[in-house]
């Protein structure tokens, strides 16, 4: 560079720009997690009001033992950073990129979300040390989701698309010097409820006992899983109910369609009942995860349950002898698209449709425009899937198979904890429903 015109650049920010007030008390947002040559965990943070100082408890009751300001790879050990700073603490635990800490408020969740699963190929790699790694670095980027299955002895990752994955592979072989390899990426589909429903889970082997009643009803698209407790604390006290709402977070919640993720449904506690000799709070993580899935299995006998699938929104430009071929795609994509835009040369098309239809499209269209047309895709959400009594004959998920996701509920007599099948449970519960049918369509009909 010439470095002409850094003065007058940096007059001008001078006159047109101004300093963003800052409040007395502290503040800060992070922005990054990192792990230095140690492997010891860095939370990188931006001080937005007043000032952090070693030993400050800044988390809990955790404390900043060390403030690194870095410079390169170096750093040096500062007593207190003020409004405006930025800073590596060492030694965190529970923070992710985003998080506010003090007076500072949460960033926004961001509206980009991983739409493909893939599993991942070890090769000679030891399967565990492999998701040691993929573990750091989902860490470090809560948008790298990664799973495991105990069962199958698998990792999966779900990311944006095969540009991602390339990178994925790069970083794991420079730093981890993992060389792995990936399968063939899988739509990560989701799924939802149409109508209210009270589902029911009982916990009750031998010297336990838990009864939870929950409250499911769908919600608009896009909201994920919201959790609320409606519930008289002389029918459920309060730690109980604080044990059941941290349960529904605890876990990603499966569908009955294909066992796919839930999401876009309010789930409130509305009902249950606890031992004051028995009770513990194992039991009402057993009864809580037990009464999601039950209510979603009582949904799925009545139709109303559905599976949703990741749509793109796209832009395609083709040549204008072009377009009947593009629009005749689009249409056999199950895509939809507004009226196209006629240019002098180029004709553009606009719309929506299912990731599933047009993931490698472009290849096609480089084809048949013979490198000249040109395509965008955005991520536009989840919608109701188009082929979804394909999907789900080929995912051939039993539900009530899933042990670890199981439906049923437990309940005791003589002495001895015995199963009750999830169809059985409402006639066997202990807590009387706190709806009816009749309000359950009235609910779904608002």
């Amino acid at each position: 560079m010439k470095v002409d015109g850094v003065d007058k650049f940096l007059a001008g920010v001078e006159k047109w720009t101004s300093e963003k007030s800052t409040k007395p008390d502290f503040g800060a947002r992070v922005f990054k997690i990192s792990h230095d040559e140690k492997g010891d965990r860095l939370t990188w943070v931006r001080v937005t009001g007043g000032k952090i100082a070693t030993k400050d408890v800044i988390l809990g009751d955790q404390k900043a033992n060390q403030l690194r300001i870095y410079n390169g790879t170096k750093f040096t050990v500062a007593q207190e950073v003020t409004a405006g700073g930025i800073c590596a603490i060492p030694g965190l635990t529970g923070t992710h990129p985003g998080q506010g800490l003090g007076g500072e408020t949460d960033a926004a969740i961001p509206a980009i979300q991983p739409v493909l699963n893939y599993a991942v190929d070890s090769k000679d790699n030891e399967i565990h040390i492999c998701l040691d790694a993929l573990r750091e670095l989902e860490d470090e980027d809560p948008q790298l989701h990664v799973s495991w299955s105990e069962h199958l002895q698998e990792i999966r990752i779900q990311i944006m698309g095969e540009i991602q994955l390339e990178i994925l592979q790069q970083i794991l072989l420079d730093r981890f010097h993992l060389d792995i390899g990936f399968g063939e990426g899988s739509i990560l589909y989701k799924e939802t409820i149409n109508q209210a429903v009270e589902g029911v889970g009982h916990f009750e082997p031998l010297r336990h006992y838990a009864e939870v009643h929950l409250l499911m009803q769908p919600a608009p698209r896009g909201s994920g899983l919201t959790f609320d407790a409606n519930c008289s604390l002389e029918v459920l006290g309060k730690n109980w109910q604080n044990q059941v709402l941290s349960n529904l977070g605890a876990k990603e919640h499966l569908g009955v369609l294909t066992g796919s993720p839930i999401t876009d449904m309010k789930i409130t506690l509305v009902g249950g009942r606890a031992s004051i000799v028995h009770s513990v709070g194992g039991d009402f993580r057993e009864a809580t995860w037990r009464a999601v899935r039950q209510g979603l299995m009582m949904l799925k006998e009545r139709n109303e349950c559905q599976l949703l699938e990741p749509w793109y929104r796209f832009r395609l430009e083709v040549g204008q002898d072009q377009i009947g071929r593009a629009m005749s795609d689009i249409q056999r994509m199950s895509g939809q698209f507004d009226t196209p835009d006629t240019g002098v040369d180029q004709t553009t098309l606009t719309g929506v449709a299912p990731v599933s239809e047009m993931q490698g499209y472009i290849q096609e269209v480089r084809a048949y425009t013979h490198g000249q047309g040109e395509l965008e895709c955005v991520i536009d959400g989840y919608r109701p899937c188009h082929n979804a009594d394909d999907v789900i004959a080929t995912k051939d998920y039993h539900p009530v198979s899933d042990l670890e996701n199981t439906p049923g509920s437990v309940f005791c007599a003589h002495g001895a904890g015995y199963p009750v099948q999830w169809e059985d449970v409402p006639e066997a519960a202990h807590v009387e429903y706190t709806y009816s049918r009749d309000e359950f369509m009235k609910m779904t009909n608002k």
